[in-house]
């Protein structure tokens, strides 16, 4: 009996003491269907540094999306769009990862580790983009 109080003790011991590792989880709706509005909304805007998972769900009906992780210079840092392919250019961006070819109705998910700083997701289907198709994170220390 005496032993396992002992046991039991050095357990609590150890986990109190453990940090807790928990990472951050990012709900991303994308929606948006052909010749309309897009939208790619976050359930926050503002998150921790470090592991972070982004689970994406395509709420369209008939348009297929994507999502891209984007590490921003600044948080005022513009992003250019090549017109004549209706796209952004991703080789000259810091794209941390993307969630490609979510069909309608469908789920993706993206693991990063993230350090402080701003970043964007956005959807880079032609002409996504522009009608709107993106969303700002601040990553916190």
């Amino acid at each position: 009996m005496r032993s396992t109080l002992k046991i039991l003790s050095v357990i609590a011991v150890v986990c109190l003491a453990a940090p807790a590792f928990a990472a951050t989880t990012v709900k991303v709706i994308e929606g948006g269907e052909g010749g309309g509005p897009m939208t790619l909304t976050l359930d926050q805007a503002t998150i921790k540094a470090g592991e972070t998972t982004f689970l994406v769900h395509n709420d369209a009906m008939s348009e297929e999306h994507e999502m891209v992780l984007v590490k921003l210079k600044s948080a005022d840092d513009k992003i250019a769009v090549d017109t004549a392919k209706g796209r952004v250019d991703e080789s000259n961006l810091n794209s941390m990862g993307e969630v490609a070819e979510l069909k309608p109705g469908s789920d993706g998910e993206l693991k990063a580790n993230l350090v402080p700083g701003s970043y964007v997701l956005l959807c880079n289907i032609k002409g996504h983009f522009q009608a709107g198709m993106h969303a700002m994170l601040t990553v916190t220390k």
